[in-house]
């Protein structure tokens, strides 16, 4: 198995390495990754669940009510829900995005895949990230590349995508704030 160590760090390191070895060793780890898929899905999808479960002022008791219900929603694993329940209770749901997200690149390093963070400004077509999957596989060697997708409006337009330690910001806000940047640097 390749090296794990520093592909996230922190408590939400220690929660993702934690469900990756309960996976592997229940053998789940594909069921658990969906999970993960579906979870992380729930949270981009809703404002309102993206804010609850930073909100240091809900209790244990009702945040651990409110996340079995989405775990039960949602149909994850006894190991998920299990997982939902001990980050509740550890009042750790805040970092759970950044947990399951590096849960998601132990699962790819694992598999000697590489793992892609995808931003775009609009919902990208299967077209598209099929198009956009075989270009990082081929910037990453040959390897399959596990693309973590978000939509972000706010870019204007264009994608900005992190693989490892290489970022590429093709957006239009990018490239409007650089220059805006020079703007002021040539008034000066």
């Amino acid at each position: 198995m390749s090296d794990t160590r520093g592909i996230v760090a922190g408590v939400a390191g220690r929660y993702a390495k934690a469900l990756f070895d309960l996976a592997q060793e229940t053998g789940a780890t594909d069921a658990v990754r969906g999970d993960a898929q579906s979870v992380l899905g729930a949270i981009d999808a809703s404002e309102d669940l993206s804010r609850a479960i930073k909100d240091p002022s809900i209790t244990r008791e009702a945040m651990g009510g409110a996340v079995a219900k989405l775990a039960d929603a949602l149909g994850v694993q006894p190991i998920t829900k299990k997982f939902l329940g001990l980050m509740a209770q550890k009042r750790r749901l805040a970092e759970l995005p950044r947990a399951l997200r590096g849960f998601e690149s132990l699962v790819a390093s694992a598999r000697g895949e590489a793992t892609a963070k995808v931003v775009s400004a609009a919902p990208l077509s299967d077209a598209q990230q099929s198009q956009l999957g075989a270009a990082l596989s081929k910037m990453a060697g040959g390897q399959q590349v596990h693309m973590q997708v978000e939509v972000d409006p706010d870019l204007i337009g264009g994608l900005v995508v992190q693989m490892g330690s290489k970022m590429i910001d093709t957006s239009i806000r990018s490239k409007l704030s650089s220059l805006q940047q020079s703007m002021k640097e040539a008034g000066q």
